[in-house]
């Protein structure tokens, strides 16, 4: 829940992908060329458009935009695609992961698989067709040693395969996700709804909070899409149930080692190959010919493995980079290993005997590079991983490590598990190989090899995290971050953000494995650059929250004060972004206190900051500004106009509250200027939308002083200023900026504007219920009782003001409470009904004197004494 001036000043992830784009109304060519004509008169009326210094916001060249813009609005699909704007048209995800090449053997189960989605296709009963088709593919029901159902029957691979064969179906994408259930700790639901939301164009700029809400967010991101969903390895059906959308045009594929009992599923039952199945898959991989010569010993590989393909696949694998080896050899090998294996108690085990037994043989037969690896991959507790890995493993190069990894694959124990969001191939080992392998690496190598092998590639991970966060966010690394072309800025800051989206869940998984091993400061390193990523793009909120815990934990493990409030720091922003906003002071405040003790200026400007917004955003403005004025001083003591920019804007947010918008105006001049030249484009125009407000705020003071032909040229800069910030969002796919420009073009309060101002308010509610923003549609609902109030549409605006006052205390925001309760107070004045209005008064000047909010308070008592002020006083003193 971000406070009202709390917002990442960086350039947005301008590749994500966004929902489809909204269609242009049969009306939008007249009205682009009725927009376009006003423009051009505009732009002749000097006087009109006439902003203060320093803004120099061209009128020729806004007209121009604004004509490029309706332009753009009104074009088609194909022509907006081919305009080279600045944002992507949006592609449907595509998450589906590859099908081996020697698949094989379920011809059968295919059949099936095609029948009940024709006649899904078929189907005429609105009944049977109000909710998506869920298939459900389950191993066998019997049970190995271990009292676990059987793995390696294929179900992965089937629903793989038959996921490309429907693709053409689901024209708005396909995703997929390994619940892992068959390991210790599989995968949640909230951490799958949480990928599958960014890979929709969900930006979840905050936090969405609980499964209740991520499910909710699935539900309104999916409805009216046809999306093909695949499920792999699901421990039960609760793992599962809050995954499957309500649209009946999406499909759901599972797959479970048992039944999962849900509801309105094809359950599909996949038992293991026959013996016919197994022999072909086994010519697949080892060649036609050399299986024909020898049938008998192919049948008699296919029983020892228990006609499973996982480990028919292996031997099959190892057979293919064998050419040397005879079908009979390969026989007799896996018939002493199953020997061997058999004289051996197991107990707890969960490996099957003829699972264990194809992977033994496989194992012996690698190279000593090849089993080296696969010993150390298995060490690792990502859930995949890129090439590259393989060379830290090893401690070789990269394209060694590449070489040794593609031959696991080649011998089926590895296995690609697709192309991630930066366009790179990922590996993974099957939940079963990977046990395997760490039982021997634990067993049998020395405990310091193993350490140092997750060290390198925890190091490789860092080098690519750092830089990753650099270029995403360079201000956050150092004195005035970096002055690269916009161009450059915009491409790196791009790849940062889907290297993120990439690797997050790895990054996740080996913080965590660092911290239990114990490298704090590699811990703390890895851990910093992934709280600057997720800060940048303020995403992945319970993942940022437990590694800035993590961070905070490595620091004090370090003994390192400077590293102790660079952590701190870390944990306020995300504590703040999900409304702690007290708790966030805290840690910026023992933050200030370390960094002017080690005498690191910066820093402590940066820490300044951060106390007074939390204190801004707790309605303490008193304490606030002078906060934001003191980090202002010390950033230009420092040199460092960014950072000076960004926290006059904070600064003239925080004036505009106070009504003191001349002083807000300059502050932002001077900020814009610093922008404009730096080339910060995404935080100028962050300014632009604060400096809208600032006009508005101008226009309003104006009108009720009378000055009516003053503020009606304000009114109009004012929504010229916000329409386009929020233009200019919209095409970078910025929909939560673009939304609170909406939201602020809505709060103008031009009287000869009121039904296109609610127009805008209620666009930014929808968009910020669609994002998740509990807080943004709160703050929205007081914006629109405002725009009803003054239509005269008194009830409607009560009640508006009244959803706010209800959300904001299941928020526990009491600043924003307090003006609810105000605004409500004086709808309820200007109606007559004094005793209501008192009431909703008092209570909000309790809470005003509670926080310490002066001018809050101030506005308030005058309301409370014309509330309390006999009749007829008040219209008295209006005249007079």
């Amino acid at each position: 829940m971000p406070g009202p001036a709390d917002a990442p000043d960086h350039h947005p992830d301008d590749r994500t992908p966004r929902p489809r784009r909204r269609r242009a109304p049969l009306a939008a060519p007249a009205a682009a060329g009725t927009v376009a004509a006003t423009a051009s008169f505009l732009a002749t009326s000097l006087d009109v458009w006439t902003l203060p210094v320093g803004v120099e916001i061209g009128v020729t060249a806004l007209a121009g935009l604004l004509v490029g813009l309706l332009t753009w609005a009104t074009a088609g699909p194909r022509e907006r695609e081919t305009a080279g704007d600045e944002g992507p048209s949006w592609r449907p995800p595509d998450q589906w992961p590859p099908v081996p090449a020697h698949f094989t053997g379920r011809r059968e189960s295919l059949t099936e698989l095609r029948g009940v989605f024709a006649a899904r296709r078929r189907s005429r009963d609105p009944g049977e067709d109000a909710a998506p088709l869920v298939v459900s593919v389950y191993g066998r029901a019997g049970v190995g040693r271990a009292g676990v159902g059987r793995a390696g029957v294929g179900k992965s691979t089937l629903i793989a395969r038959f996921g490309h064969e429907v693709a053409g179906r689901f024209p708005d994408g396909r995703l997929h996700a390994d619940l892992r259930g068959t390991v210790e700790a599989p995968v949640g639901p909230e951490e799958v709804l949480i990928g599958f939301l960014r890979a929709l164009g969900v930006r979840l700029t905050t936090d969405p909070g609980g499964l209740t809400e991520l499910r909710r967010l699935w539900l309104t991101w999916t409805k009216g899409r046809r999306i093909l969903i695949g499920l792999d390895n699901a421990h039960d059906g609760e793992q599962v149930r809050d995954l499957i959308p309500a649209e009946p045009g999406c499909a759901v594929l599972v797959t479970s080692r048992q039944p999962l009992f849900l509801l309105n599923a094809h359950d599909k039952r996949l038992s293991e190959f026959s013996e016919a199945q197994g022999v072909e898959l086994l010519a697949r991989l080892a060649g036609d010919d050399r299986v024909a010569a020898d049938l008998e010993s192919a049948q008699e590989i296919v029983h020892m493995c228990d006609r499973l393909p996982l480990a028919i696949g292996i031997c099959g694998g190892r057979l293919a980079t064998r050419e040397n080896w005879t079908l009979r050899e390969l026989a007799g090998r896996l018939r002493d290993e199953r020997r061997r294996l058999g004289q051996l108690e197991l107990p707890g085990r969960p490996l099957d005997r003829s699972v264990r037994a194809s992977l033994q043989l496989s194992y012996d037969d690698c190279t000593g590079l090849q089993r080296r690896l696969l010993r150390t991959l298995s060490l690792l507790t990502a859930p995949d991983v890129p090439g590259w890995v393989a060379g830290e493993l090893l401690a070789t190069s990269e394209p060694d490590g590449a070489d040794q990894l593609e031959a696991l694959v080649d011998a089926q124990l590895a296995e690609c598990s697709g192309v991630d969001f930066s366009g790179v191939m990922r590996y993974r080992l099957h939940d079963l190989v990977r046990i395997f392998a760490r039982e021997i690496a634990v067993s049998g190598d020395d405990e310091a090899y193993r350490r140092a092998a997750v060290e390198r590639v925890l190091s490789g991970y860092l080098r690519r995290a750092e830089a990753a966060a650099v270029a995403r966010w360079p201000q956050d690394w150092g004195r005035g971050g970096r002055n690269t072309g916009a161009a450059a800025a915009k491409e790196a800051q791009a790849s940062a953000a889907d290297w993120l989206n990439a690797e997050r869940l790895t990054l996740v998984a080996l913080i965590h494995q660092a911290r239990g091993l114990e490298l704090w400061e590699l811990a703390w390193r890895l851990g910093r650059a992934f709280c600057s990523l997720c800060h940048s793009l303020r995403a992945y909120w319970s993942d940022w929250r437990a590694v800035a815990e993590i961070v905070c934990e490595a620091a004090d493990h370090m003994g390192d004060r400077r590293a102790s409030g660079i952590a701190l720091l870390d944990r306020a922003a995300v504590t703040s972004g999900q409304g702690g906003h007290r708790a966030a002071g805290a840690d910026a405040g023992r933050a200030l206190e370390i960094f002017r003790e080690l005498g690191e200026p910066w820093w402590a400007a940066r820490a300044m900051r951060t106390v007074g917004m939390t204190l801004f955003n707790e309605g303490d403005l008193d304490r606030g500004q002078s906060h934001l004025i003191e980090a202002v001083a010390a950033f230009k003591a420092e040199d460092d106009r960014w950072w000076s920019a960004r926290t006059q804007r904070n600064l003239a947010e925080l004036r505009l509250v106070q009504r003191r918008p001349e002083e807000a105006g300059a502050l932002l001049e001077e900020a814009l200027a610093v922008f404009k030249h730096d080339g910060n484009r995404y935080s100028e125009v962050q300014t632009l939308r604060v400096y809208g407000e600032v006009l508005g705020a101008t226009a309003r003071a104006l009108h009720a002083r009378g000055e009516v032909r003053a503020a009606e040229k304000d009114f109009a800069r004012a929504g010229f200023s916000l329409e386009r910030a929020a233009e200019i969002f919209r095409l970078r796919d910025e929909l939560w900026e673009e939304a609170r420009c909406l939201r602020a073009a809505g709060e103008v309060g031009n009287p000869a504007d009121g039904l296109r101002e609610l127009t805008f308010v209620r666009r930014a509610t929808d968009m910020l219920a669609a994002l998740g923003d509990s807080w943004g549609v709160a703050r929205s609902e007081l914006s629109a009782g405002r725009a009803l109030g003054r239509l005269g549409r008194t009830g409607e605006a009560q009640e508006a003001f009244r959803r706010a006052i209800h959300d904001f205390e299941e928020l526990d925001d009491r600043w924003w409470l307090a003006r609810s309760l105000r605004y409500l107070g004086e709808a309820h004045l200007e109606a007559g009904d004094r005793p209501e209005a008192t009431a909703r008064l008092r209570r909000a000047l309790d809470v005003y004197r509670g926080l310490g909010n002066r001018s809050g308070t101030a506005r308030t008592l005058e309301l409370l004494r014309r509330a309390e002020e006999p009749e007829g006083e008040g219209e008295k003193a209006e005249e007079g």
